[in-house]
């Protein structure tokens, strides 16, 4: 049995694709999350095979974003990116972040079962993108992965800086992460020092830049 786990901000699309998932007789759904920092809990809490990951949950951690966490802490662990966008640099992207397939919204539903089914194998690219061979090649082949200031950040520091960014209180940030208020003031702390920055307005700047956050 495929255990996959949804990740989308829309609730219609969450569901929909439960319905889906759960139809075929070998695959289930062990949970539905609305942005990238609940999708990489619940991968640490459910251990699922394959996340389905939407490409953009504003407001909300980037689904690259998340994909190269999961990948870097839970690297069995297979990720299809769903997507409007059929763009190469879209599908490079994804594939730089460790993404195991790339699936458009705009496919028939059974593309996005061929894609949880494919990653189980290798990879997988939806039949519509075009220059299928060259964007293959490339996920068959070593990807670089370029040290960043963000990538220096633990995984909980990775995990308090979108919500900070945000506008998270520390209080709320402690009570999603299920971490004291003492504990999200020292990785603020941290963090600032890390990236060097001074205040949260450079804080947010840099998240938008680096694509760490959708708004």
């Amino acid at each position: 049995m495929i255990r996959v786990l949804v990740a989308d901000d829309h609730v219609v699309v969450r569901k929909g694709l439960s319905y889906l998932i759960n139809d075929q007789p070998d695959m289930e759904v062990v949970g539905t999350v609305a942005d990238g920092i609940e999708a990489y809990i619940e991968v640490e809490a459910k251990e699922p095979d394959v996340v389905v990951m939407d490409l953009s949950m504003p407001p909300g951690e980037n689904g690259l974003v998340t994909t190269k966490r999961i990948k870097e802490k839970f690297p069995t662990v297979k990720v299809v990116i769903l997507s409007m966008h059929d763009d190469e640099d879209y599908v490079l992207q994804a594939i730089k972040a460790g993404a195991d397939g790339y699936v458009l919204k705009s496919s028939d539903d059974q593309e996005i079962i061929k894609g949880i089914r494919g990653v189980q194998q290798q990879y997988y690219l939806d039949q519509q993108i075009p220059m299928q061979d060259h964007l293959l090649s490339q996920l068959s082949g070593n990807r670089p992965v370029t040290e960043t200031s963000y990538q220096q950040l633990s995984n909980r520091e990775q995990e308090v800086l979108p919500l900070v960014a945000l506008g998270y209180a520390n209080r709320e940030i402690a009570e999603r992460l299920f971490i004291s208020v003492k504990t999200v003031e020292v990785h603020k702390a941290n963090i600032m020092k890390k990236l060097a920055l001074a205040n949260r307005v450079e804080l947010i700047r840099y998240a938008v830049k680096e694509k760490i956050i959708d708004l």
